[in-house]
């Protein structure tokens, strides 16, 4: 199948190593708006070819939106109106999908689109980011399928099984929900965390020399790339604000019980805490 990817970063770029590898993707062409980008994924053999919008609409039979998501809202649009009449497939792996739906919902192409996240990623950016077999034995969240066509859908979930991935069916505002507290609160406790060591130590060497594994993995997700988070956290304000307020109630009961000593409630808190890993642990084992 010859696949067409806009945007080639960490997603897009391992998109297409694995599709290409793997047997999926005969042929790769790429649009990226930043031109080194651009020259870095064409010289690491990520992509076949980097060219205008209209040029890889015209010779793609699958089209994969890995942009950001502001970009994506941009974008879906006009590739619905290029699709029509044929039988050319659009995605995106846009981590938001409510605001997404809506826009498109009365495009008479809707059909040719299927609302797609994989549960997948890393800290890192930019086409360097990109590896093989990130997607492996993750979880990928198709949204509000009975919109797309069943030959859209199929071509889709063909894709995620040679990735090997899981998908599994959601609506789109139920998604929104889950992403918010699943992937969004962990990008912003991170960015907290980080801000709040940063202005109080201000010797970095010493937050290299006490920095253990437990600071490490809690602060990892703070190097992520702002373009691509900023525009996740305006989309889906409703239900990130929602988290936050549950966030910081939860941290006001813990400040609560340490400034009274309270350390029974801590306790409390603690223990509920651990019932996580049964959770996560279900997870690895399923």
């Amino acid at each position: 199948m010859r696949v067409g990817i806009i945007g080639v970063g960490l997603i897009g770029g391992s998109l297409a190593l694995d599709l290409r590898k793997r047997g999926f993707a005969s042929q790769v062409a790429a649009v990226e708006s930043n031109a080194g980008h651009a020259q870095t994924a064409l010289a690491n053999g990520l992509v076949d070819e980097v060219c205008d919008l209209e040029k890889m609409v015209e010779q793609s039979e699958l089209i994969i939106l890995a942009c950001p998501i502001d970009a994506i809202k941009n974008m879906l649009p006009e590739l619905l109106d290029q699709v029509g009449g044929t039988n050319k497939v659009v995605t995106d792996m846009g981590s938001t999908k409510a605001g997404m739906g809506q826009l498109v919902a009365a495009h008479p192409n809707r059909m040719h689109y299927v609302a797609a996240h994989p549960m997948a990623g890393t800290e890192y950016s930019g086409p360097t980011a990109a590896h093989e077999n990130l997607f492996d034995n993750k979880c990928t969240i198709i949204c509000d399928q009975e919109k797309s066509s069943p030959e859209a859908l199929s071509v889709v979930l063909e894709m995620f099984r040679v990735l090997n991935m899981k998908p599994i069916f959601m609506d789109a505002g139920e998604h929104d929900v889950s992403a918010a507290y699943v992937s969004h609160i962990s990008h912003i406790s991170s960015f907290a965390l980080s801000l709040c060591v940063l202005q109080k130590e201000k010797n970095h060497k010493r937050i290299l020399s006490l920095a253990g594994g437990g600071f490490a993995s809690t602060v990892r997700l703070a190097k992520s790339s702002a373009d691509t988070w900023v525009p996740v956290f305006g989309q889906n304000a409703e239900f990130v604000l929602e988290v936050l307020n549950t966030y910081i109630d939860t941290l006001c009961t813990f400040k609560s019980h340490i400034e009274n000593g309270n350390s029974s409630g801590i306790r409390d808190l603690i223990l509920e805490a651990n019932k996580i890993k049964k959770i996560l642990n279900d997870k690895t084992t399923n």
